[in-house]
């Protein structure tokens, strides 16, 4: 990742990602969730061979790099993106789907420890801890609002938490072993095999139905470009460079971020306690962010 970049990386992926629960709840209503992955994966997986056709990157890789690749397309892509793209189109709410998924960062740092060899302080511990408190402040009252029905979202539930796992060790593989895998080619690869998957399941489960409207084509191209593409550079970029925890510490402004965006553009109200919950998500990324600077440093020197 440019070096002019790093210091910018972080902010810039939390609003591109926070993006994509807003981009779920707006694509739903013109193409059924798998047969839009499919065309999103498709079309992502093009651009990527494409410039890396155009500017000389290798175009085959090595046995362990593909297995690696595909791997990763699995986990990241097919699990997490497709569980929670499914779950929102079973009516689990994105607040929900995201209150599960902001356990990702515990689930992460805690396993980090063994399969990478990281180590975390009791600040960061602390600032984990502090991600979840403020997150579940921030949503949990939408449950209490009647945004969770019990009887139409207990497989959509399911399914968020099948997403959540998939997310952990697709973060925990690429750090572990894609770091070396030239990456347009490598997340090529895994756009690749996302969309044959996709696609399979869009034939078996669905009737392929799509609204050709402007607004769809404006949300296939953002969700294409800024979150397919733009994000997941970042994301990859910052996994090369820092640790699982610290990385994965950025989820938890996931969801403040998303409730802003939802304020400006579907009007959702946020209440004074999901103020609050916002201020303690974000502290317990500085705390997170911070030591791991701080351990960086020390390891390295």
């Amino acid at each position: 990742m440019p070096k002019q970049l790093e210091k910018f990386a972080p902010a810039l992926f939390v609003f591109l990602w926070s993006t994509g629960f807003i981009g779920a709840k707006y694509i739903v209503p013109y193409a059924e969730p798998f047969t839009f992955l499919t065309i999103r994966y498709v079309i992502a997986c093009a651009i990527l061979l494409t410039i890396a056709a155009i500017i000389k990157q290798p175009l085959r890789l090595s046995r362990d790099y593909l297995k690696a690749s595909i791997g990763v397309g699995l986990l990241l892509h097919v699990v997490y993106i497709g569980g929670v793209f499914y779950a929102v189109s079973l009516g689990v709410s994105a607040g929900i789907s995201a209150v599960i998924v902001s356990i990702q960062p515990v689930l992460v740092s805690v396993l980090a420890v063994p399969l990478l060899g990281e180590r975390l302080r009791w600040a960061q511990i602390v600032g984990l801890f502090l991600g979840v408190t403020g997150i579940a402040i921030l949503l949990l009252p939408k449950v209490f609002q009647g945004d969770y029905a019990v009887a139409t979202s207990q497989t959509g539930i399911f399914i968020c938490i099948v997403a959540l796992l998939g997310t952990s060790a697709g973060y925990l593989m690429q750090k572990k072993l894609g770091t070396d895998i030239p990456f347009l080619t490598g997340t090529g690869v895994q756009y690749a095999v996302s969309a044959v998957v996709f696609a399979v399941l869009s034939f078996s489960t669905e009737d392929q139905i799509i609204t050709w409207t402007p607004e769809f084509l404006f949300g296939l191209a953002w969700i294409v470009l800024m979150l397919s593409i733009g994000s997941i550079v970042l994301l990859y970029g910052m996994l090369r460079i820092g640790s699982a925890s610290k990385v994965s510490s950025l989820y938890y402004l996931v969801p403040p971020v998303a409730a802003i965006q939802a304020f400006f553009l579907f009007q959702e109200v946020i209440p004074p306690v999901g103020i609050i919950g916002m201020i303690l998500a974000g502290l317990g990324v500085v705390l997170v962010m911070r030591q791991s600077k701080t351990l960086e440093s020390t390891q390295s020197s």
